[in-house]
């Protein structure tokens, strides 16, 4: 059975994968980088950069390595003299994958002794190119407290085998993708992208494919930035109340002013009467308050008792089953099992489920 022995790296910049900053790879002795973040054992299948996949044995020869370079601008790997088991007659392969801080990649064949046809994938699998894929984690019908994984590939990039020949070359450029927008205006106004939608409560801009397709799920971005504008994402921020104290220069005050002639007796008595009176007003209006306060309570008290009889007497009631659909609104919705068109589930079958071997340091 055709096994791979992998090594992770961590990689000294952030390297843009489908929109995705990859801090590290794994390097894998089969001719390709798996990109994930989390190792399973359909490694082959998704998540990788493979200039030449297929099942190399660097352990047939002490001629036969697998090197990596990376001095901040590219990360370089070098699968050198590697054969097929088997096939070890018809000749070593040499051949690089470079990953470049833009996101650029380069694939370079120098040696390709055998035609990739002639390969043949019965024990492991042959590709070339790139994919991604997201994975989903959900209960399982045996065990609910567990968790199946299932992976989703919603892109791949192919690389016809007959490109690659000795001393030939491929070079892939990415996309501008809709994560790489970091604000509502850029996500949804950007003539570099088509298909983005904003998600306010990520705030995330996203086509929805992925590898944060479940958490694009499971807040209902989809809904939410349905027929949505910017604006109305600014409006639902904004705050539209005032903390700003009325100012006090248009106020009547307490105590009239007093014009004319009276003297100044006069002018203290009329201040006095006019107190006096002002504090008798507040008393009484005082008294209408707490009145007023202690009947307003009863009544809120006596609505809340019937509420909570009606809810526990109803408990299928219109009111209740109102309001639990608009938490509901509220709360993640698992979504994720009913399959959408751009992505397909990988089934492991064959080769593809052989386990992978971790290995030390290249």
């Amino acid at each position: 059975r055709g096994s791979t022995d992998t090594s992770r790296v961590a990689l000294s910049f952030d390297f843009p994968f489908y929109g995705h900053y990859l801090k590290q790879i794994t390097i894998a002795t089969g001719g390709f980088i798996f990109t994930g973040d989390v190792t399973h054992r359909m490694l082959t299948t998704t998540q990788y950069i493979a200039p030449l996949m297929a099942n190399f044995d660097p352990s047939h020869s002490k001629d036969s390595t697998v090197q990596y370079l990376d001095n901040g601008e590219v990360f370089v790997v070098q699968w050198e003299r590697v054969r097929l088991p088997g096939k070890e007659s018809e000749g070593a392969f040499t051949f690089q994958a470079a990953l470049y801080k833009t996101g650029r990649i380069t694939f370079s064949y120098r040696d390709i002794p055998l035609s990739i046809d002639e390969i043949g994938s019965a024990e492991h699998p042959v590709k070339a190119g790139l994919s991604d894929a997201f994975l989903v984690m959900s209960p399982t019908s045996q065990s609910p407290d567990g968790a199946q994984q299932t992976i989703y590939e919603y892109h791949r990039v192919e690389i016809s085998m007959t490109k690659i020949t000795n001393l030939s070359a491929v070079e892939l450029t990415p996309l501008p993708t809709c994560l790489q927008h970091d604000s509502c205006e850029h996500c949804l106004s950007s003539n570099r992208t088509s298909g983005c939608s904003w998600c306010n409560v990520l705030q995330r801009c996203s086509d929805g494919m992925d590898r944060h397709r479940q958490e694009w799920l499971d807040y209902s971005c989809s809904e939410e930035s349905k027929d949505a504008t910017c604006d109305d994402y600014f409006r639902e921020d904004g705050f539209t109340g005032s903390s700003v104290a009325p100012e006090t220069e248009h106020m009547t005050p307490l105590i009239p002013e007093q014009r004319g002639c009276k003297s100044d007796d006069q002018i203290f008595m009329s201040g006095s009467d006019v107190k006096t009176e002002s504090s008798t007003k507040s008393k009484g209006l005082s008294h209408t308050g707490i009145i007023a306060g202690i009947a307003t309570a009863l009544f809120l008290l006596l609505a809340l008792i019937l509420v909570a009889v009606c809810i526990h007497c109803y408990p299928t009631g219109s009111s209740p089953l109102c309001l639990i659909q608009r938490r509901k609104s509220y709360w993640p919705s698992m979504k994720f099992q009913q399959q959408l068109p751009g992505y397909t589930e990988v089934e492991g079958e064959g080769h593809e489920k052989y386990s992978i071997v971790e290995a030390g340091p290249c």
